[in-house]
C-alpha cells in the first residue's frame, strides 16, 4: 500500500514575481506541524486553461492565484458568492470532486479590521478610495457586515459610478474633488489605491477632517507605515494597515488545503515585515 502524497498548495502568477505566500506558508506548516508544500508556478496566460485542470495531476491540493489570471480562473471554477461580486478568485481548492474558487481579499480585509480597530463596524458612513479590483473586495465586505452608506471616490468619476452600480443604492460615486466634504461623516477611511506606496506620488487627504473615533485603513504594506497612517496615527485614530491584510488573507486557503486554521501572530509578521524591509 503506497503512503498518501503530501499535500501541496501553489501560487500561480505570470510573471511570478517575488511573493511572500511562500513565507507565510511555510511558516504556519512548520508551527502547526504538517508536512505540506507551497511553491510559485510561473504560468503564461495561454498555459492556464491546462495548468488549472491538471491540478491534482501535477499533485497539488488546491492553489492562491494572483495577477493576471484572478479573472480568467472563474471560468475554469466554480466561484462562490464573494469571487462572483468580486469578479476575480484568488484561491482555488477542490470539494466533492470540484474545483471551488473564492476570494479571500474579502476575509483578509475584515480579518484585519477585526484585529486592528475592534468595533470598526459600528461605522454608519464609509469612505472607500479607488475603484479598482482591490475596492470590489472592500465594499462587498462593508456591505456584508453593514455598513450603510459607502462612498466611493476615483480620480475617473466613471469608474466609481460603473463600481457603484453594481453594489445598489448604498454605494454613493463621489469625484476626487469631493473627498473633503464626505471626510467629516466618514467613520471609516480605506485607501484601495497605490498612491502612498513607495515610487508612487503621496495620497493627499486631509485626515484632520474625519471624526475623531474614525478608523483609517490602507491595503499598501511598501512601506509599512504609508504616509496616511502616519498621519492617522499622529491624530491617535485606529489603523490598519496593509501588510495586515496580506497575512489574514491567506487563513482560509491554508485552511482549505491542509485542514488546520492558522493564527495570524506576532512572529508571524514580525518574519514577514522583516523580509519586507530587508535590503
Amino acid at each position: 500500500m503506497t503512503a498518501p502524497k503530501t499535500p501541496a498548495a501553489c501560487l500561480i502568477g505570470w510573471p511570478a514575481a517575488h511573493s511572500r505566500s511562500p513565507l507565510i506558508h511555510h511558516y504556519w506548516l512548520r508551527t502547526l506541524g504538517i508536512e505540506g508544500g507551497y511553491v510559485i508556478e510561473a504560468v503564461p496566460p495561454d498555459d492556464l486553461r491546462d495548468f488549472v485542470l491538471r491540478l491534482p495531476l501535477r499533485g497539488f491540493v488546491g492553489a492562491n492565484v494572483t495577477i493576471p489570471h484572478k479573472e480568467a480562473v472563474l471560468a475554469l471554477s466554480t466561484p462562490d458568492a464573494r469571487a462572483q461580486a468580486v469578479g476575480a478568485a484568488n484561491t482555488l481548492w477542490f470539494a466533492d470532486g470540484e474545483l471551488r474558487s473564492t476570494n479571500t481579499d474579502v476575509e483578509g480585509f475584515l480579518g484585519n479590521l477585526d484585529a486592528s480597530a475592534p468595533g470598526w463596524d459600528a461605522a454608519d458612513e464609509a469612505l472607500v478610495l479607488g475603484a479598482g479590483g482591490s475596492s470590489r473586495a472592500v465594499v462587498f465586505g462593508l456591505r456584508e457586515r453593514g455598513v450603510k452608506r459607502i462612498h466611493l471616490a476615483n480620480r475617473t468619476i466613471a469608474r466609481a459610478e460603473t463600481l457603484a452600480g453594481q453594489f445598489g443604492p448604498n454605494v454613493l460615486p463621489v469625484t476626487w474633488d469631493g473627498i473633503n466634504d464626505v471626510l467629516p461623516r466618514a467613520k471609516l477611511l480605506v485607501n484601495t489605491t497605490s498612491l502612498g506606496m513607495h515610487g508612487q506620488p503621496t495620497l493627499d487627504v486631509d485626515v484632520a477632517r474625519l471624526p475623531d473615533a474614525a478608523v483609517v485603513a490602507d491595503l499598501v504594506y511598501v512601506p509599512l507605515v504609508t504616509p496616511l497612517l502616519a498621519a492617522a496615527q499622529a491624530r491617535g485614530l485606529k489603523t490598519a494597515d496593509g501588510l495586515g491584510m496580506l497575512l489574514h488573507q491567506a487563513v482560509r486557503g491554508f485552511e482549505l488545503w491542509f485542514g488546520q486554521r492558522p493564527q495570524v501572530t506576532a512572529e508571524l509578521r514580525a518574519l514577514v515585515e522583516a523580509d519586507l524591509t530587508k535590503t
